[in-house]
């Protein structure tokens, strides 16, 4: 099963939230794209997305998933006690979104941004696809 996590690149909780999940998925389940690179851009094309979108996305095989449905479909895989809140599911996304919208919408401000797309540490480079 193929499974592909697009993220903001430059955003720090973006990014920290990247290396959460590397840290969680010692199986090697996902591989990433910011969505500002040629991969994320392509993808977000490919699966008739708009280009600016500004979300999380989870592409798993071929099924995409934003917002709050895309971060509880990766707690089901991660390592740990994480797979728990996929209890959530069950509340419609009309219901969990709007938390998420905040928090995105004020993510900048909150938690600040970088110049560039993070590098990868060597032992992940692997799983990112740009």
């Amino acid at each position: 099963m193929e499974r592909i996590i697009l993220f903001d690149g430059v955003c720090n909780l973006c990014n920290s939230s990247v290396q959460f999940i590397l840290k969680r998925d010692p199986g090697g389940h996902f591989k990433f794209a910011s969505l500002q690179g040629e991969t994320g851009q392509r993808l977000l094309k490919m699966h008739r997305l708009n280009p600016d979108l500004n979300s999380f996305v989870l592409i798993e095989d071929e099924k995409v998933y934003v917002k709050t449905n895309a971060a509880l479909r990766v707690c089901k895989v991660l390592s740990g006690s994480w797979k728990v809140l996929t209890i959530f599911l069950i509340i419609p996304g009309l219901i969990r979104d709007p938390l998420y919208d905040f928090i995105a919408n004020n993510r900048y401000k909150w938690f600040g941004k970088k110049e560039s797309c993070m590098l990868p540490l060597p032992e992940w480079k692997n799983r990112f696809l740009d």
